[in-house]
């Protein structure tokens, strides 16, 4: 590790005006040359003082580089040693941890447990952590995964808070469906709660002190949590007056997770990642919040390098094909990223991050500090609309009376066969029906409530009434799934339907029988398909009916036939962004024509045009719309550059980047340079590693070694 910076012994800063917050990364550490990422944000990850430097010096070491500093910690787990032992308020709280039926206690790692939230650990999060970064000056806070797991509920803290919050003693949950689904209302609702009064007190106690303290909460998609059987706020939390937005936690760990599709159980990266970032969008942009898309260059699993590289490809595109969004977390934990040895492909040798790996990467990360906001769409048929809510993760574990949903496969039912034909379909949640913006482009609206219950009999009026407005409602199931009969609003006091979506029928005076039932409503129309849907992906051809259905109420609303390919591609700014996938209408390549710069290729090759095979994905610099040609620009590097100085007959900047990294960069220029010089930030002269020029695109290549000091590059002709 570096020595100590000299910022390290100054006092603790007071809050700091922001610019631009586009791009950011979350770490651990404190600044070192290696790690020196140069995104607009550093957030500083936990507010603990380290045995090698305290938390006020950990922030001000990278406030003396350049950065925002910001700050966040885990809300379900985190280093809270002070907290768990008593050295906070001198009561033992070892016992806070989630607890499973045998009594296992489910932990994040050693000595740190996912906690029961109760009202002690609230408080201490408000006093031990939230109050000392605002006193740091930190006006920027990210509440990070508030999780509680399907399987816990057995703990004493969350009996009483049971019996506290239903009025009657604890019940377990794999006792019964109504047990499973009120411990995982419970769950929701306590960190619901949880949330709620950290952020409220990390805005009181802000403006306080004359800040506008901002809250953030990171977190997984609500597909991931369904799948991996946890329970979280999720969408509801964009409604608090105190949450700001989230940051999307997508990457190769989540987005891998398996599903079904065409009767085979397969990862399918790219498919997912589209999904759980359009899962997120929708939560935040009805809203008018904030959100923070992340991906990661590798993952927590143990793989090698080209596994890393392969699916950082598809996440990363997943990502940047949603043209409304240009906020980005380019990387969590870039200590992890550039300091610790993975494995080679088959080879037991462990080594640091491959050169042209990481040349890439950065390529890539630095390519989003000048992707913007796009009014572009990506290509295909749009309008059409999957719901989702946050009872989806209420349902999950264990399983009663025999009924199963295999990988979540009644929601993967209703959208892998739409994306799999490159139709861009869109989420809505329940949850934020109340909002214009929610519904605004949609025209056809799927719903099965086989794996969630709608939580609150607001959502079937704004249903029924957008339906008699003119939209298109296809409601798919069996309704035979066990959580059909819990004790809700829709079989509770006046109300005594035997399932949810039979409210929602009488409100649309709608009286469904056969398998197939069709019903035209004020404008709007109505299909009901009673078929469980993950029987359309579970099944082999077992989609056929409901394509079918989708493409013919697509033809009627649009006057037009739906479109089926094998690809998704945007033209967003100067950038092609594209991928291909298998499994699809064709396994025909999709080729762009170029000139481009291919932006996943370290060495920035001008192609005169890219064929993208189906599995893979592509990311370009489309020279023909390159705005301004005739000005002398940057267009791709491995660096970020600054201090950009032209005139008639030169272009300078300075360029950093992480050391012990390679930069690879390629620059617009209106002629051939007759004299090329790197300066180093002590002003001595280091040497290129690779030039060339290229006539017809008018670009120069440059290839030397990163300083996150900074490398000064003078080009003249």
């Amino acid at each position: 590790m570096a020595s100590l910076c000299s910022a390290c012994k100054t006092s603790p800063p007071k809050a700091e005006e922001k610019p631009a917050e586009k791009t950011a990364f979350q770490t651990g550490a404190y600044w070192i040359p290696e790690i020196d990422v140069r995104s607009d944000i550093a957030i500083v990850y936990g507010a603990n003082d380290h045995e090698d430097m305290s938390f006020a010096n950990r922030v001000a070491s990278w406030r003396e580089r350049g950065y925002q500093t910001q700050f966040m910690t885990g809300m379900a787990w985190g280093d809270y040693k002070d907290f768990y032992l008593g050295e906070w308020d001198g009561k033992n709280h070892s016992d806070i941890a989630q607890v499973e039926k045998d009594g296992t206690e489910i932990m994040h790692g050693e000595g740190s447990p996912y906690v029961v939230p109760d009202s002690t650990f609230i408080a201490y999060v408000k006093s031990a952590i939230v109050k000392k970064v605002i006193d740091a000056g930190i006006s920027t806070i990210y509440l990070e995964e508030p999780e509680f797991w399907a399987r816990a509920g057995y703990s004493e803290h969350f009996k009483k808070a049971w019996e506290k919050y239903y009025g009657f003693p604890w019940r377990p949950q794999d006792a019964s469906v109504e047990n499973t689904y009120l411990s995982n209302k419970l769950k929701y609702h306590m960190f619901y709660q949880a949330i709620n009064e950290v952020s409220t007190y990390a805005k009181e106690y802000g403006k306080s002190k004359g800040m506008d303290v901002k809250v953030f909460i990171p977190t997984h998609s609500l597909i991931n949590y369904s799948c991996w059987e946890i329970v979280s706020p999720e969408a509801s939390l964009a409604s608090l007056p105190g949450i700001d937005g989230y940051i999307a936690q997508v990457w190769t760990g989540t987005s891998r997770t398996p599903n079904y599709f065409n009767g085979q159980k397969a990862e399918r990266v790219f498919e997912n990642a589209f999904l759980e970032y359009g899962c997120m969008i929708s939560m935040t942009e009805p809203t008018n919040r904030k959100v923070f898309l992340l991906t990661d260059p590798i993952e927590d699993g143990v793989r090698d390098w080209a596994d890393y590289k392969r699916n950082y490809e598809a996440t990363f595109t997943a990502k940047i094909i949603y043209p409304m969004v240009n906020n980005y977390e380019v990387m969590p934990w870039p200590e992890r990223i550039y300091t610790r040895p993975y494995k080679l492909t088959n080879s037991d040798s462990a080594v640091l991050i491959p050169r042209f790996y990481s040349t890439q990467m950065q390529v890539m990360v630095n390519a989003l500090n000048q992707l913007p906001v796009s009014e572009n769409k990506v290509d295909g048929s749009h309008g059409i609309g999957v719901l989702m809510a946050n009872s989806l993760m209420f349902q999950k574990f264990p399983v009663h009376n025999d009924y199963e949903d295999p990988l979540f496969s009644n929601f993967f039912g209703q959208v892998m066969p739409l994306v799999k034909r490159g139709v861009p379909v869109q989420i809505v949640h329940l949850e934020n029906l109340g909002y214009e913006q929610s519904l605004k482009d949609i025209k056809i609206l799927t719903l099965s409530y086989s794996n969630m219950k709608p939580l609150d009999k607001k959502y079937h009026e704004q249903l029924a009434q957008w339906v008699k407005d003119g939209g298109t409602l296809v409601y798919c199931g069996t309704d035979s799934d066990p959580y059909q009969k819990v004790q809700e609003w829709w079989n509770t006091g006046s109300n005594h339907y035997a399932t949810p979506s039979l409210h929602l029928f009488e409100l649309l005076g709608i009286q469904p029988n056969g398998k197939t039932s069709e019903f035209s409503v004020g404008k709007g129309e109505v299909v009901v398909l009673k078929t469980d849907p993950k029987e359309f992906v579970m099944d082999k051809g077992g989609d056929r009916e409901y394509i079918q259905t989708i493409s013919k109420l697509y033809a009627d609303a649009y006057s037009q036939p739906i479109s089926f390919k094998n690809h998704f591609y945007l033209q967003r700014g100067m950038f092609d962004i594209v991928s291909v996938m298998t499994e699809s209408t064709n396994d025909q390549a999709f080729t762009i024509d170029g000139p481009v710069i291919d932006l996943f290729d370290p060495e920035l090759p001008v192609l005169d045009h890219k064929s993208v095979a189906p599995g893979s994905q592509a990311f370009l610099v489309n020279l023909e719309r390159v705005a301004d040609k005739q000005k002398p620009q940057v267009l791709a590097a491995a660096a970020r550059v600054t201090d950009e100085e032209i005139s008639s007959d030169s272009y300078s900047f300075i360029v950093k980047s992480p050391l012990n990294t390679t930069n690879s960069m390629r620059i617009l220029l209106p002629k051939k340079p007759a004299n090329v010089k790197l300066t180093d930030a002590k002003g001595e002269e280091i040497q290129s590693e690779d030039f060339s020029w290229d006539s017809t695109s008018k670009t120069c290549y440059l290839k030397f070694e990163n300083n996150p000091d900074g490398i000064k590059v003078d080009l003249q002709w």
